[in-house]
């Protein structure tokens, strides 16, 4: 399940999937909710006016993974079913907001989408086409003294086109 929105400074339509501009050029940002990823949209949005490109918000999201815990059928959970569908609806919801938000008084055409997967996959098949990646350097992950998250990593590693890392905005900066 994906949601797939736009918006621009004049429409709004959930038909668009791709946002494209003149040129063809199109920016994907990943995004998570973290002060990183919403720092990366931020950045982005400057970028993309500035080459006249279009953006595509990318928001991940995947069942949660249980390791030596209970079986979840006994905890009520159906992974085949009800749980895809809350955690597909409330990333969706969420990255909706986090588009048009991004999209107010801009003039750049903002589309989004939440894709059910690994978000460092979901991210480099996102960018096979795009003009640039941007990504903030970690997310909500793991390792909070890292410089860099896992994600972040992948990404730069397998992305087929540049990728842009936006330092964590909470960081002070690189300790010595």
């Amino acid at each position: 399940m994906a949601d797939n929105g736009t918006a621009t400074d004049t429409a709004e339509s959930d038909d668009v999937r791709v946002a494209s501009s003149p040129h063809g050029a199109r920016i994907v940002v990943g995004v998570d909710g973290s002060d990183g990823s919403l720092a990366a949209v931020h950045w982005a949005v400057g970028e993309a006016r500035l080459r006249g490109a279009g953006l595509h918000l990318v928001m991940a999201w995947q069942y949660p993974r249980y390791f030596g815990g209970p079986d979840v059928w006994g905890l009520g959970m159906d992974p085949s079913g009800d749980s895809g569908t809350i955690l597909a609806g409330a990333a969706d919801t969420e990255i909706t907001r986090l588009g048009k938000e991004a999209g107010e008084g801009q003039s750049v055409a903002i589309t989004w989408e939440a894709v059910e997967g690994h978000p460092a996959e979901v991210l480099v098949r996102a960018g096979r086409d795009a003009a640039m990646l941007v990504v903030g350097s970690r997310g909500h992950g793991g390792f909070v003294g890292a410089l860099l998250g896992s994600v972040s990593q992948h990404v730069v590693a397998h992305a087929r086109c540049p990728v842009v890392l936006i330092p964590d905005p909470s960081r002070d900066g690189i300790p010595s």
